[in-house]
């Protein structure tokens, strides 16, 4: 192996473990929709994880079809930046009626009181809402959500900047293993590094005494999905 593939791989570990850092992007998502759904540990894991195999995964395949045909990096760039503003408007969409929604489901899940008389003379005061007491048990069990194949699709759409123009490019001129090594290396380091985000936050996150906010808590994770969106546009 040459010294140059070799400062490209730790480069490539060093980029993967950066970018996902400074990107909210790559994890809050996962951390507030696992605590407003109410994930398993396993389910977020697994969620994570495919999201992170599609988000670094669609860049390898634009990138290894670039340099297979022989295609400028600038023109690679173009289509790169071009997903990119794709995925920051899905995922801007995506929180905006997540948020939407989960303001009209925490006004449908107003608690109020009935006092109930019993032939004893004796009284109690009974608390509920009426939109889960007249859900059966099995409707939400049984009911395939759609959130983490939204989650999948935008993050296929978003592109890894750095992957193609800084690592696979210059790792194309040493060899073929050169280019598959940088991809990865940096898809390991990207994917694992969201996982240790995803699962220390959503650790600190369930510590936190939020049991009064639990009725708005889909409003508030599409509100941090969509403020991920907004940062996005803005550069952030």
């Amino acid at each position: 192996m040459s010294a140059e593939l070799v400062a490209l791989t730790i480069l490539a570990a060093s980029i993967g473990v950066g970018h996902t850092l400074l990107g909210p992007d790559h994890y809050l998502p996962f951390v507030v929709l696992a605590r407003a759904r109410g994930w398993s540990r396993a389910a977020t894991v697994l969620v994570t994880t495919l999201c992170g195999l599609g988000h670094v995964g669609s860049s390898i395949v634009l990138g290894t079809i670039g340099i297979a045909l022989g295609v400028a990096v600038a023109r690679v760039e173009g289509i790169e930046s071009a997903r990119g503003d794709v995925a920051a408007w899905l995922l801007t969409a995506f929180g905006l009626i997540y948020m939407v929604w989960g303001i009209r489901r925490a006004a449908r899940h107003r608690t109020h009181s009935h006092v109930h008389a019993h032939s004893g003379g004796e009284t109690h005061v009974h608390v509920h809402d009426h939109v889960r007491a007249h859900v059966h048990p099995h409707d939400e069990g049984n009911a395939v959500s759609l959130t983490p194949w939204v989650l999948f699709t935008i993050f296929v759409f978003g592109p890894c900047e750095p992957l193609i123009p800084i690592l696979m490019y210059p790792a194309a001129a040493d060899s073929a293993f050169g280019v598959a090594l940088v991809a990865g290396v940096f898809s390991a380091a990207t994917i694992l590094t969201m996982l240790a985000l995803v699962l220390l936050l959503s650790f600190g996150l369930s510590r936190l005494p939020t049991r009064g906010l639990e009725r708005y808590s889909h409003a508030l994770a599409g509100l941090a999905i969509l403020l991920c969106g907004v940062a996005i546009h803005l550069g952030l």
